[in-house]
């Protein structure tokens, strides 16, 4: 016949195997809470000195795309995620937007970096219609890796923008690679921020695990501009 000491007893044993699994739980939710979203705080913010920028120069928080021509995530981020960004943040003043070349599809990739790197220099406004007209023509992602980024084909992207590009001087451009510098400079970036993936997305000196996740991106702006 079992006393009421151990009765006792075996009711804190289980208390206490109940609160260690619990404790347990606790742990691996929050470790996977942390798996889910694992942005990563640089040490500085990329240089946006002389990068295609959109919004005002003053803004306080700096998002920075580290993006390819060539690769179809930055086409859908472009066509989904931007425009959101622009109409909340950017045009209300509060956020600036950078766009950082990145090489990862080799010559092609270079190619387009030239050409935008001259169409900013000759009109930063109509850039940006060059920047998503070269988006729009992408092939479907399933044929990403077929050859299409060429010289004329740049040119005629430019041709068909409603923006005053210098189509002759464009052409010299690509051809004298006038502007190889600054794409050198862009690479020396994507090295310095280890930079893996595109599209890269750094708020402000924080590089978001998904460029994806609009809600996440809007926390961590608004946690942005509680700092300044």
């Amino acid at each position: 016949m079992a006393t009421n000491t151990d009765s006792l007893s075996k009711r804190l044993v289980w208390i206490t195997l109940l609160i260690i699994a619990a404790g347990v739980l606790i742990v691996l939710i929050s470790s996977q809470r942390n798996e889910a979203s694992q942005d990563i705080r640089l040490g500085a913010h990329p240089d946006i000195e002389g990068q295609p920028t959109l919004g005002e120069i003053g803004a306080p928080v700096s998002v920075v795309e580290f993006g390819d021509y060539k690769c179809p995530a930055c086409k859908a981020w472009d066509e989904s995620i931007l425009p959101q960004l622009t109409v909340d943040y950017i045009e209300t003043g509060q956020v600036k937007y950078s766009y950082i070349n990145t090489l990862f599809h080799g010559e092609e990739s270079g190619l387009a970096a030239l050409a935008s790197e001259s169409v900013w220099n000759q009109n930063p406004e109509g850039f940006w219609q060059f920047h998503k007209e070269i988006f729009r023509q992408q092939p479907p992602s399933q044929n990403h890796d077929e050859s299409w980024i060429t010289p004329e084909k740049l040119i005629d992207i430019a041709n068909e923008v409603d923006a005053d590009i210098d189509l002759e001087q464009l052409a010299i451009d690509l051809v004298n690679q006038t502007y190889i510098a600054h794409v050198m400079a862009d690479q020396e970036q994507v090295q310095a921020f280890n930079v893996s993936l595109t599209p890269s997305i750094v708020i402000n000196g924080t590089m978001v695990e998904d460029p994806f996740d609009y809600e996440h991106m809007k926390q961590v702006i608004e946690e942005a501009l509680e700092e300044q």
